[in-house]
């Protein structure tokens, strides 16, 4: 996860309400950092609002105060997820320097760690196709968009610094890595035997130029 893949998530703008005050602003985050580590190990696939609201320890309509939907809130959950993830001062790469594989590489080994956070993330995307989502599919197409970009960005750089063929899209490529990333880590959710950061990196020799 990042995604579960490496690059911008999207913007800061949060989904849900934020609270009036600041005790509201502090409480919000609060529910979600416990949010996050109740879904870290087991997933939220299949819980109700309610369930959510027990395993956190808070009320069902302390939930609906900030959140409008089971959606809004598995959402804001991972947004969360991400920002903290972006802040994290044990992060290998703070300054995007990284090429565009070993990117996704670091992300992915971040999420072998995270397996429920992994497969919130595959969940949200699946369900954001159905045709009452609206948060999630806000949410996950602006975050493709951001994530494609970002990549093709690094790939860019990588093939102005000879690492990357110059004979190859970087925008097409940059959707492949993506999707290559994303399928993968659906595979070792099924499969934990799947080398999820050694097959990622596989891609490097195949964009690297010829000898």
């Amino acid at each position: 996860m990042t995604s579960p893949t490496a690059g911008p998530a999207r913007g800061d703008a949060e989904i849900g309400r934020r609270g009036a005050y600041a005790k509201g602003v502090a409480r919000r985050q609060e529910i979600l950092d416990r949010a996050i580590e109740v879904f870290r190990d087991r997933g939220a696939s299949g819980t109700s609002l309610r369930s959510i609201a027990e395993a956190l320890g808070v009320s069902h309509a302390a939930l609906l105060h900030y959140f409008d939907s089971r959606e809004q809130l598995l959402v804001a959950v991972y947004e969360h997820h991400e920002r903290r993830r972006r802040e994290d001062p044990d992060d290998p790469d703070p300054d995007g320097a990284a090429d565009a594989v070993t990117a996704m590489v670091n992300a992915a080994t971040a999420n072998v760690a995270v397996p429920g956070l992994v497969e919130l993330y595959t969940t949200l995307v699946a369900g954001s196709l159905e045709a009452n989502s609206t948060a999630a599919r806000d949410f996950f197409t602006a975050r493709f968009d951001a994530v494609r970009a970002g990549t093709a960005e690094r790939l860019r750089r990588d093939q102005a610094a000879g690492l990357i063929r110059a004979d190859v899209d970087p925008d097409a490529i940059a959707a492949l890595i993506v999707a290559a990333s994303d399928g993968l880590q659906v595979q070792w959710l099924l499969d934990p035997s799947v080398p999820l950061e050694q097959t990622l990196g596989t891609l490097g020799p195949l964009l690297r130029p010829a000898a």
